[in-house]
């Protein structure tokens, strides 16, 4: 096993997750991310932490819920950590769990060199207090308003609370990912209209080649459409759970990325913590402030985006000047 790595997985145990001597971890992987899961197996053993480890199967989208075993799993450990394949963010497992007191990083996606470089190897001090700042001006908005290539998008926040994802977990039922930064809220769920671009990456296709985004047309918080790009035909089916049913293609989250060290890799868990970046996702949002249960939760991210807040400019063509 690789040394640096173990410290790295140890490091990560000990300050994001602030694990204590006397609470249970609960590792969940899958068949593709196992070795990641026996990563951080290996490191909390070695630091003398109660752990245990499951492996279930890959889920088929993101936000399915996991297997019930794996479910009650959660909800009995003091940690849960879950570098899966799959998002299961915003599932009902993780929301349980958390209820139960239990804290809850979730890793969708993430691979053994995420952990190498990038946005894992951040100063979590510094995302922490841009994240609590961002997400207290989510809190007080009524309105956003995001504008990138001719293209605008107005969604309603009111009566919404912001929601810190700060990568650092140290209270009961405290939840989030890792690697993190970033500040999110549930719009009002048929307060959103206009047309926008995706140009960094989309949950189902990874990363978009440069020139080649994506448009999204909202009605009343309902997705429309999704046209162009050129890797939209050969994973046009992909995108097709979101066009499924109705609360598959609803509106589901604005979010604001606040990791300086987060690199762009086509893996969400990454690309949405972009410095300066805005993402909208479709589909489940009941695990944060929503209600709409879905089969799925998809985001899509905006690079260079102009974001008010009301009337207030936070981010102009990416850099944040509030």
């Amino acid at each position: 096993m690789d040394q640096g790595l173990l410290a790295r997985a140890r490091q990560i145990i000990a300050v994001n997750l602030a694990l204590k001597p006397e609470e249970s971890l609960l590792v969940v992987a899958d068949d593709i991310t196992r070795e990641v899961g026996k990563l951080f197996y290996d490191a909390a053993e070695a630091m003398g932490h109660d752990v245990q480890l499951i492996i279930m199967p890959e889920g088929k989208v993101a936000g399915q819920e996991p297997p019930a075993v794996v479910a009650v799993a959660m909800a009995a450990a003091d940690v849960a950590l879950c570098p899966t394949s799959k998002s299961i963010t915003h599932t009902q497992a993780r929301i349980n769990a958390a209820a139960q007191g239990t804290r809850v990083v979730t890793m969708p996606g993430v691979t053994m060199d995420m952990l190498r470089e990038g946005a894992s190897c951040a100063d979590y001090s510094q995302v922490e207090a841009r994240t609590a700042a961002v997400s207290a001006m989510l809190t007080e908005a009524s309105t956003a308003r995001i504008l990138k290539d001719g293209h605008e998008m107005v969604l309603s926040l009111a009566g919404r609370p912001g929601v810190a994802s700060p990568g650092v977990y140290r209270t009961p039922g405290a939840s989030g990912n890792f690697p993190s930064g970033e500040a999110y809220i549930a719009p009002v769920e048929d307060g959103a209209h206009g047309t926008m671009v995706v140009d960094g990456s989309m949950v189902g296709i990874g990363a978009l080649t440069p020139g080649c985004p994506l448009t999204l047309t909202v009605e009343a918080g309902r997705l429309m459409s999704v046209e162009g790009g050129d890797n939209l035909g050969p994973y046009a089916e992909r995108l097709q759970v979101l066009f499924a049913k109705p609360e598959n293609g609803t509106i589901a989250e604005l979010g604001i990325g606040t990791n300086e060290q987060a690199k762009l890799s086509g893996i969400i868990l990454e690309d949405e913590k972009l410095y300066g970046t805005v993402h909208l996702a479709f589909g489940t949002n009941a695990s944060f402030g929503g209600v709409t249960h879905a089969d799925c939760h998809y985001d899509g991210i905006i690079l260079k985006p102009t974001l008010y807040l009301d009337d207030t400019l936070v981010i102009q063509e990416g850099e944040f000047v509030a």
